[in-house]
């Protein structure tokens, strides 16, 4: 039996808009990534950073941010499933917590503090 009427509960779900940032925000984000790589390469030729016990931790802590800033907003992240946002940084979390078990494992952490 042939209907006048097209079938709309057939049709495929319309795609949600996703809201991607225009150039202002992509040139936010390259100076702030650059401000933290100033932050990074100061740390590194303060010698009384270097001595300090919060050189490595400073350090990686400045990489794991800009790590996910660069995930986040260039990888548009930020604007997608939370489900990829979880996929991209949990296994940041599971390394830097297992680079820092086997530090104390091994003595280079513990002996420090």
């Amino acid at each position: 039996m042939e209907h006048d009427t097209p079938h709309t509960d057939l049709a495929p779900p319309a795609h949600e808009e996703t809201h991607h940032p225009d150039w202002s925000v992509y040139w936010k984000v390259a100076l702030i990534l650059t401000l933290i790589t100033i932050g990074e390469v100061w740390m590194y030729y303060v010698p009384a950073i270097v001595a300090s016990r919060a050189f490595v931790p400073g350090l990686l802590v400045l990489s794991a941010l800009k790590f996910a800033i660069v995930v986040m907003f260039y990888m548009h992240l930020k604007y997608d499933n939370k489900l990829f946002r979880v996929l991209f940084t949990g296994p940041l979390f599971i390394a830097a917590c297992t680079l820092i078990a086997l530090m104390f494992l091994f003595g280079h952490l513990s002996a420090k503090l």
